[in-house]
């Protein structure tokens, strides 16, 4: 087993395009508004190599409202509870 593949630890996240098992650096945070609150937010995670894309699927529908580095998206979240 290659340690240092793509998605080869199982907790890492991976990108949420189909088939792709690389590891997320993104976080595309989006709601519909039709069926979602505006506040409420929704996301997909991305590779590199899909980010653009998947932020072009969600903008043509007038869904993505945010596009984040993995890190920074993790570090501006409350945490669970019991952690910390």
């Amino acid at each position: 087993m290659n340690l240092n593949a793509p998605g080869s630890d199982p907790a890492s996240p991976i990108c949420s395009a189909k088939g792709c098992r690389a590891d997320a650096e993104w976080v595309l945070a989006w709601n519909n508004p039709k069926l979602h609150t505006p506040e409420r937010r929704k996301t997909w995670l991305a590779c590199e190599e899909h980010r653009e894309h998947l932020s072009q699927f969600l903008g043509v529908r007038g869904f993505l409202k945010d596009v984040v580095k993995l890190d920074e998206w993790e570090a501006s979240q409350p945490s669970e509870p019991g952690e910390g």
